[in-house]
């Protein structure tokens, strides 16, 4: 089923089938996800046959019962509901029944809807709200990475925290187990500005023990991990992919690129037994918990191919998928999506293709973003994926087949970039399907936000990029001036633009209520006072909007999620606390109490 996944991604130097332009990540530290070689590597890691896509009870979640949809009324009562419909209306009660809406309003209004056998159930006052939607994550690479420890710089602030954790792990292995992690960020956590095979010995010379660094375009091992793999001084590099070493020549650890990580990780032979299935229901479960009721995977096929969309399929015939799903193929995949049939709008209101995704440059904490200017202390500008002439002809040509676009630009040259593409496209009458999107839309200049605003083009904010990041940005990256163009979400509301936020998951981890306190404080990690563009804060009314009926509408799904009005999803969560009404410091530590996705009960706190 997945021969697909047999592609030319084994390299950090992958070659673009539109652009011709080699992928050139050499001079990232933290790269991006949406084209990491690592997906398809690890594509023999977890084992999926035909039988099992076609057997719905190999894709059920474990240890979960999954409440069935209600076919009597459910009237939830005693409520503050915001309903996030065009007028901004709040109710105190809805009706719902075979898993839509059937009223919202007053409760004397909504109760004289219903009859006798209408169930009562009282919200005691709680907020309830439409759903959240993650506009912009990774589905099957999240799923395949749970399986490994994250010792990523959100739990371990220091390298040697996560050398401890690292360590714990060894000490419970049995033999033969190896030691797997993630998300290693040298340029966040403190100390060595890499992992080396000296450094992970210490932890363990019987353990094998492999780390991923958190871009996905490299990877840690110690010396037993090259024993198993037979892996030694005299192991030749790949043209584009080379064993890290020292001054005299050893192995130093460090794997840079996919062949040379495929080298090593292909000899842990326990990846084999990964349970995908569970895995997706997991992330879904996830989700829910975080009040999340549908979620837009960027980049589909580069884990395992086109035949991705057979296992999204599967998950939703099960029965047992607790979120909705929206996706955009990858570009890199382009003849052999063509090949398959696949249209824009193809699924259902539970999986459903709704963009095309392409990357135009790289990560601006990588130092990838492609900049009018060089980088700080440098004379590097960055790295184009996809030339501008190429990117506008790919455009032009995917518009023209029906699809909405969706563009990965970072750097403010890939945004203008973006904009001439998309700018050709409206002049010659093709942006018919919108709204299109700029992905991550990282660093923003007024004259763009107008361009951005003529075209009625939608950007989303990895507003993580503010939290995590804003210190670097603005000491390291560009400078105190252009760091203030990070990520301006009041700017664009000024202007009428309609945008979101996300997490992209594995970048950052999936929270809406997260992504809001982020964007209505723009406080920063590493100095908790200092907030980064003090002029970009939004309100948190905002924040809400662009966490659901915006969200909605960018995935191409506000027909039918993202407010709570008759006839739409009984897609819905019911929170604690209303973060309205919250110290702003405190939204992220809001409690989700219950999560509902078509009429049924997908998570509760209890």
């Amino acid at each position: 089923m997945f021969e697909d996944a047999q592609l030319s991604f084994g390299s950090t130097q992958a070659a673009c089938e539109h652009s011709g332009k080699p992928h050139q990540h050499e001079h990232e530290q933290v790269a991006c996800a949406c084209c990491s070689p690592v997906f398809a590597t690890m594509q023999s890691a977890m084992k999926v046959t035909d039988l099992q896509l076609r057997d719905a009870d190999h894709w059920r979640p474990k240890g979960r019962d999954l409440p069935e949809v209600a076919t009597h009324t459910q009237v939830f009562i005693n409520a503050k509901i915001l309903t996030m419909d065009d007028g901004g209306n709040e109710a105190d009660a809805m009706a719902i029944k075979d898993g839509k809406i059937v009223a919202v309003g007053s409760k004397a209004n909504v109760v004289s809807q219903t009859d006798d056998t209408a169930q009562m159930i009282d919200c005691q006052g709680k907020l309830l709200l439409p759903g959240f939607i993650e506009p912009h994550f990774h589905f099957l690479p999240v799923a395949t990475l749970g399986q490994f420890e994250d010792v990523g710089p959100f739990r371990y602030p220091t390298v040697e925290g996560a050398l401890g954790r690292l360590r714990q792990l060894a000490d419970a292995a049995g033999p033969g187990d190896w030691i797997m992690g993630r998300q290693f960020d040298p340029s966040l956590q403190e100390g060595a500005d890499t992992l080396t095979r000296d450094m992970l010995d210490r932890v363990s010379t019987t353990q094998p023990i492999y780390v991923y660094n958190a871009s996905l375009h490299f990877a840690y091992c110690n010396s037993k991990a090259f024993e198993v793999a037979g892996i030694h001084r005299d192991s030749p590099d790949d043209a584009s992919s080379a064993y890290g070493r020292d001054a005299n020549g050893e192995l130093n650890g460090v794997l840079q690129g996919g062949k040379v990580m495929n080298s090593v990780i292909r000899h842990n032979l326990a990846q084999r037994d990964h349970d995908l299935a569970s895995a997706c229901l997991d992330v879904c479960a996830k989700a829910n918990a975080l009040g999340i009721t549908t979620f837009c995977d960027q980049a589909t096929g580069m884990s395992r191919g086109v035949s991705e969309v057979d296992l999204y399929r599967a998950l939703a015939d099960s029965g047992n998928m607790t979120t909705r799903l929206r996706y955009s193929p990858s570009y890199m995949l382009q003849a052999r999506f063509d090949e398959s049939g696949l249209q824009c709008g193809d699924g259902d209101e539970m999986v459903r293709a709704v963009g095309w995704k392409i990357v135009s440059d790289g990560s601006n904490q990588g130092f990838s973003g492609l900049q009018r200017e060089p980088y700080l202390h440098s004379e590097h500008k960055g790295v184009a994926y996809v030339e501008a002439q190429a990117l506008t002809a790919l455009v032009e040509e995917r518009l023209s087949r029906g699809w909405a676009v969706v563009i990965h630009a970072n750097g403010d040259q890939a945004i203008d970039n973006t904009l001439d593409a998309y700018e050709s496209a409206w002049n010659k009458g093709l942006m018919t399907n919108t709204p299109c999107r700029i992905e991550h839309c990282s660093i923003l200049h007024d004259e763009q936000i107008d361009r951005i605003a003529k075209m009625n083009l939608s950007p989303s904010f990895l507003i993580g990029h503010v939290y995590y990041w804003g210190q670097a940005m603005r000491d390291k990256v560009f400078g105190e001036i252009k760091a203030t163009l990070l990520d301006r979400t009041k700017a664009c509301e000024d202007k009428g633009v309609r945008w979101t936020l996300h997490s992209d998951e594995p970048v950052t981890e999936m929270g809406p209520l997260r992504c809001i306190e982020n964007a209505v404080t723009r406080k920063m990690w590493k100095e908790p006072q200092t907030i980064l563009a003090a002029d970009e804060c939004i309100s948190v009314d905002v924040a809400l909007r662009a966490m659901t009926r915006d969200a909605a509408w960018q995935c191409h799904s506000d027909h039918e999620v993202g407010s709570l009005e008759v006839g739409k999803f009984a897609d819905f969560v019911i929170l604690d606390e209303d973060p309205r009404l919250v110290n702003p410091d405190h939204i992220s530590q809001i409690k989700v109490l219950e999560t509902w996705m078509g009429g049924r009960q997908v998570y509760t706190a209890a």
